[in-house]
Parts: structure tokens; C-alpha cells; sequence
């Protein structure tokens, strides 16, 4: 499962549908449907927000609103009822990362979507996202891993 923080823009077609999946169990799991992904890291800020199923219902939001803007059809009767929400926070290492990871993903699966938006230079945020100085998350572990991206920054190597 990967929420990304980045703004669901620069996800290609591939990308944007496994997110809607992925944000749709991700509901589903907060809301207690589910018996499996419980703990997944993932869902870290989530679980820790006032309010973990209306911030990911308004996650949810601006995923639908960049599929309707390239004229996908999500079913937004998925979503969860919620109204407005504080913004989570996010570090500036952490978006980093996630642009870094992006972009190798894409570079296998879509270079000609990776050569569109290789030139941002400051990637967006998600709008439930708030950028704060700060390293990779903690929850961005990876068992039997280190988390590494050239260029971001991590708050402690993990092995």
C-alpha cells in the first residue's frame, strides 16, 4: 500500500488507479471493515490524525478530483462521508523521498510520463498535506531494508 503525499498529479494512469485502490482499502481498514493491513505503516498519520477516516475520505476527494480532471471515471459514491479537516503534516524529506521513489518507478513503467514532470523541481504536496522541515518519516520503513533515495534525507538508517 503506498498513500503518497506527493499531489496525485504526477502520478501517471497506473499510478493514479492503484492509488484510488490502495486509498479505498486504506478507508476500508479505518473504518474496521477489514481484518488484514491493521498496522500497516502506511496508515501511521492516519491513525494518529483527530480523525483517521474523514482525513482519508478527504484524501480520497483529491484523488476523484485528478481522475475527473483527465476524465476518469472513479466511483465517488466510495468515499466516505466527512467534511473539512485540519491538514496533516508532512516533512520535506519525506516528499522528497516519495519524489525520488516516483520517479524510479516511472522511469520502468512510464518514462514518457517520468520526462513530463522531470522538471518540477519542488514537488507539490497532496492538499491534506502540510510540508514541515523535517527527514523521512518513521513509518516509511522497510522491514529487512535501509530507506534510501539519493538526495533525501532520512531521520535514522534502518537495517
Amino acid at each position: 500500500m503506498r498513500l503518497w503525499s506527493l499531489h496525485p498529479q504526477y502520478l501517471d494512469a497506473k499510478g493514479l488507479v492503484a492509488l484510488w485502490r490502495e486509498a479505498l482499502l486504506a478507508q476500508a481498514v479505518l473504518a474496521g471493515l477489514t481484518r488484514g493491513y491493521k498496522h500497516h505503516p502506511q496508515l501511521a498519520r492516519f491513525l494518529a490524525s483527530p480523525a483517521p477516516r474523514r482525513h482519508i475520505a478527504a484524501y480520497l476527494r483529491t484523488v476523484h478530483a485528478e481522475a475527473v480532471r483527465r476524465g476518469y471515471r472513479f466511483d465517488e459514491s466510495k468515499i466516505a462521508r466527512g467534511g473539512m479537516v485540519e491538514p496533516l503534516t508532512v516533512t520535506r524529506g519525506q516528499l522528497e523521498f516519495e519524489w525520488h521513489h516516483l520517479a524510479a518507478k516511472l522511469e520502468v513503467r512510464a518514462p514518457a510520463w517520468l520526462e513530463q514532470i522531470g522538471t518540477v523541481k519542488r514537488p507539490r504536496p497532496h492538499p491534506l498535506f502540510r510540508v514541515v522541515p523535517g527527514a523521512v518519516a518513521e513509518w516509511e520503513a522497510v522491514v529487512g531494508k535501509s530507506v534510501v533515495a539519493a538526495g533525501a534525507p532520512r531521520s535514522r538508517a534502518r537495517k
